[in-house]
């Protein structure tokens, strides 16, 4: 399992003999449990926790780190509540006390801005559609930044103060132009500890009722834990396996951050000491490894200090968050680091990690790439065989949803890679072929609609299709329209998190779809495999992605890169089992049913595949000249 790792299942060998049963559960996707989170915390051997924690990460995306450019916004610091652990809250009247006008709030917005982080003191007097003009101005005038704001915390104290149910508290945030919600507030998930130290404020069981109904209405969120205080190591276990349950629920989840304790002026007086490099190194990765399910684990260097969380990105970590102008709270608890960390100085660090800068959305769309060879990788079970055994000599590897690696090849950010079909065909000029690709037979079983109505009834209808789909949703509207005569209405919604009763019918590609086929999603009653419909249709294979290579590459690397892939795909397909094992328990699987999904790929382009993609494009040019034929603004 090296995946070009750079730490290899052979290269681990645990000093604390504790860990070995461990990492043999790590090695086979087996997931961790309790005792293990307590094992692990106990252990001397912080080197080897580390080294384990990198090849999970690596199995989740590659040598990505991702940041954002984001302001922290903080309206204002008086709060109801009198929590023993904040140094930022205060009361009104006094002389630190403040409060931001909207126009205030707008002014510390620049348009190289991606994210907008709004949270603050609980106000006792400002009316609650003073919360949402905030959010609806910062949406009219920056329409293209990411709004994250309101943690559980003032979710909770809006619905009480203004006595709106919890769930229209989050809709009307979301209709004013609430993206997602950050993870703050959870604290730790302790009784105990939330009677000593904030017994005000919300505990889990409203924490976590609060983001599952976040995500169940289409809000994804982040998760937190706040540690270093008087929490016991079992109170961080148990708060960790909390999290990994709701995610197993909901998978509304983007991303996890330990938050080091801040003892500032709190007169609070932690258990031994306070956090050490070692005590967050140690909480990153075990997070990393009890947190199967929850895709990113933010090294926060806003309390880690720089050095720190750049150590972490070997740890486990594969998110630096972001620049995070004008963040206060931590701050003003006694947070050492620099308040301003620039994406220069991001970038820099990420490279010197040996890792790749990419800079994101809110939802880690990548926006852009600052380094050199780098190899993107479609990141689904149907892509490991070329993957899993390839060495990356003087490449990286870039995992990124087929869509978005179109994206970043029009920026001239990805170097090769297996690229959408749709995306390939169009970037003709910039991209030379190599003779591999993905293509089915007959069925895919990963690229499927889940519908409440026949191909004939859904003239009319709305279909979700996800942010990923590039080559997918071309192929569904061929199908629609030259096979049934059907024209349905597209709308693009983001993977995981979404209110899926909207729609009148679903379009999944990839692990997700895979996933859905087996267990069924939602109230859809009615599945077709996109594959078997073109199959049925044309008696051809349908190849969804090809192997291109930027044509100014190097010859001498572009055959370098050629015996790269061609001996990772030789070995791939010879060892389509043990690969299979690894990845089956992540997909809910068997090992099995993953050998028989991968068996029905075929990974060269041939004479039959490259006919399938002539008769594919041409289909493509005809429903595109129909489109613009019948447009409003071409008509008459």
């Amino acid at each position: 399992m090296s995946g070009g790792t750079g730490v290899t299942t052979a290269s681990i060998h645990p000093r604390d003999q504790q860990l070995r049963p461990i990492w043999e559960k790590v090695r086979e996707g087996v997931r961790l449990t309790r005792d293990d989170g307590l094992t692990m915390f106990a252990s001397p051997d912080v080197i080897t926790l580390g080294k384990m924690a990198h090849v999970v990460q690596q199995q989740k995306s590659g040598d990505a780190v991702y940041f954002v450019v984001n302001q922290k916004i903080e309206p204002t610091n008086v709060c109801v509540l009198s929590c023993k652990f904040c140094d930022f809250a205060t009361k009104t009247g006094r002389p630190d006390a403040y409060e931001m006008t909207i126009g205030e709030i707008l002014e510390k917005i620049t348009p190289d801005v991606h994210e907008v982080h709004i949270t603050g003191g609980l106000h006792p007097t400002w009316e609650w559609e003073y919360y949402l003009d905030i959010l609806r101005q910062i949406r009219g005038k920056f329409p293209h930044v990411d709004i994250k704001a309101f943690t559980a915390v003032e979710i909770d104290f809006f619905h009480k103060k203004f006595r709106i149910p919890i769930v229209d508290v989050l809709r009307q945030l979301k209709e004013a132009g609430l993206n997602t919600m950050p993870g703050g507030g959870a604290e730790v998930f302790s009784e105990r500890v939330r009677r000593l130290l904030f017994n005000q404020k919300i505990g889990a069981k409203t924490w976590l009722e609060i983001h599952r109904t976040a995500h169940a209405i289409g809000i994804p969120s982040n998760s937190t834990i706040l540690y270093g205080h008087i929490e016991t190591v079992g109170e961080r276990v148990d708060h960790l396996l909390s999290l990994r349950s709701l995610q197993d629920e909901t998978g509304g989840f983007l991303s996890f951050i330990p938050l080091a304790f801040q003892p500032g002026q709190t007169g609070i007086k932690p258990a031994g000491r306070f956090t050490s490099a070692i005590d967050d190194l140690k909480m990153i990765a075990i997070s990393r490894l009890m947190l199967d399910n929850i895709p990113h684990i933010k090294a926060y260097w806003v309390m880690l200090t720089e050095e720190v969380a750049s150590v972490a990105l070997n740890f486990g970590a594969d998110d630096m968050d972001g620049t995070v102008r004008g963040e206060k709270i931590a701050h003003d608890a006694g947070a050492v680091s620099p308040m301003t960390l620039a994406k220069e100085q991001i970038v820099r660090i990420v490279r010197d990690a040996g890792k790749i800068p990419v800079e994101r959305d809110a939802f880690y769309n990548p926006l852009r790439v600052h380094t050199e060879r780098v190899l993107g990788k479609i990141p689904y079970l149907n892509s490991v065989p070329f993957y899993v055994p390839l060495e990356k000599r003087q490449f990286r590897i870039l995992p990124v949803t087929p869509r978005r690696m179109g994206r970043l090849a029009r920026q001239g950010e990805i170097d090769a890679g297996l690229f959408s079909l749709v995306d390939f065909l169009e970037l003709r000029d910039e991209l030379e072929p190599l003779p591999y690709c993905i293509a089915t037979r007959d069925q895919v079983r990963s690229v499927m609609l889940f519908s409440n109505y026949g191909w004939r009834q859904l003239s009319g209808k709305v279909i979700g299709i996800t942010d990923d789909t590039a080559t997918s949703v071309k192929l569904l509207k061929i199908l629609l329209e030259k096979k049934y005569d059907v024209r349905a209405t597209f709308q693009r919604m983001h993977a995981g998190v979404n209110a899926y009763e909207m729609y009148d019918a679903l379009l999944l590609i990839g692990d997700e779809a895979l996933r859905a086929n087996k267990f069924g999603i939602g109230k859809f009653e009615l599945v077709y495999d996109l594959a078997t419909e073109w199959y049925d249709w044309q008696r051809m294979p349908f190849v969804f992605a090809i192997w291109g290579v930027r044509k100014d590459m190097t010859d001498d690397r572009k055959r370098e890169l050629q015996e790269l892939i061609s001996d990772a795909l030789a070995r791939g397909e010879s060892n389509l089992e043990s690969i299979s094992r690894e990845h089956a328990r992540r997909l809910h699987i068997t090992a099995d049913e993953a050998v028989r999904y991968l068996e029905g790929f075929n990974y060269r382009m041939g004479e039959r595949e490259q006919k399938a993609v002539e008769k594919f494009e041409s289909l493509l040019r005809e429903i595109e000249i129909e489109s613009h034929r019948d447009s409003p603004e071409t008509a008459g």
